[in-house]
């Protein structure tokens, strides 16, 4: 398994540390650009990679900062809008993607920091519930704007009427891939620019 997982982090060689220019990327053949514009600022590539279940290439997931982010820490306290982007590569239910989702937060949460974002996690579980379905192509994005709050785009179009204001929710949802208990340890690494072999700190 760790050698499918190996893959995922290829892409993580082009971030050679906090002073590495990010670069557009393919991961699957799916393309990450180098930087996006997000509420007037311009936020760089910071990682991005697989998540695989075993074998499978389930989706690709990039992760946009202001700032480049080598630690879990970084990625969370970096200023400005942050963005992370996902592209399916595999057809998968709403629901099962919905609670698999809920389940990575609580379990990188305390309960403390879980109940203050339970009014997004309930926001997010209605959006893949009423969508049924996430198709193979299909691509969603979670926008944070600090003092806004978080927007969900599916194929580029929102679909909430309004922003989940609660800022913890976003540090939540980051932390499904880069927390303590990641849903893929090689795609934390690879959001976070981390050569394989190269220590955590």
């Amino acid at each position: 398994m760790r050698v499918f997982l190996a893959a995922g982090l290829l892409v993580a060689a082009v971030f050679g540390g906090g002073d590495a220019k990010a670069q557009a990327i393919e991961v699957a053949n799916v393309r990450y650009e180098s930087s996006v514009d997000l509420a007037g600022q311009k936020l760089q590539l910071n990682g991005a990679g697989i998540r695989y279940k075993f074998v499978v290439k389930v989706y690709t997931a990039g992760l946009y900062l202001t700032q480049h982010a080598g630690t879990t820490q970084d990625a969370l306290a970096a200023p400005g809008p942050k963005r992370i982007e996902i592209h399916m590569l595999r057809d998968i239910d709403g629901n099962e993607l919905g609670k698999l989702f809920t389940k990575g937060m609580e379990d990188n949460a305390t309960p403390g920091e879980f109940a203050k974002c339970i009014n997004g996690v309930l926001k997010l579980g209605e959006v893949f519930a009423n969508r049924k379905k996430l198709s193979s192509g299909d691509a969603f994005s979670v926008d944070y704007v600090p003092g806004v709050g978080s927007a969900l785009l599916v194929n580029g179009k929102s679909v909430l009427t309004e922003p989940i204001k609660e800022p913890e929710f976003f540090s939540a949802l980051l932390r499904i891939w880069l927390g303590n208990k990641p849903a893929d340890d090689g795609l934390k690494d690879a959001l976070l620019g981390i050569k394989r072999g190269a220590p955590r700190r």
